[in-house]
């Protein structure tokens, strides 16, 4: 199963990733291109979770070993963005006067930007090329 990214669940994964792309990129530009002195950290967060969101996609979809190693660092990059910003946006709520699409651990996209990179990873992980 050694780079089969974009096969079975891949697929869902691949599918589910490049909608977070579209909804986070769409929100990020009309939040940015509306409203971006009202919260430019939270606007600016959705844009940058929107492109870690868009080259976890490339990664899956083109598969082999420099695929695996874009999807392994986008999906750890959102994984730990997800977990700070959520922590933050929780601890610190005058920072974050608007929800960003990792704001409360991505509550408002209901939490599947806190289980998407896990699910990621695993999937990485199950995989991954073993050695015989």
């Amino acid at each position: 199963m050694a780079d089969r990214l974009n096969t079975g669940p891949g697929r869902v994964l691949i599918f589910v990733y490049g909608l977070f792309a579209l909804a986070a990129g769409a929100r990020a530009g009309v939040q940015i291109a509306t409203r971006f002195g009202a919260a430019p950290l939270a606007y600016l967060l959705s844009a940058f979770a929107a492109v870690v969101y868009l080259v976890a996609t490339y990664g899956l979809v083109r598969g082999g070993r420099a695929g695996r190693r874009i999807a392994l660092v986008c999906c750890t990059v959102e994984l730990l963005g997800v977990l700070a910003v959520g922590t933050l946006s929780l601890a610190d709520r005058a920072a974050f006067p608007d929800d960003s699409v990792w704001s409360g651990y991505g509550r408002g996209y209901g939490w599947v930007p806190l289980v998407l990179p896990v699910l990621g990873l695993a999937w990485l992980y199950r995989t991954r090329r073993t050695r015989p």
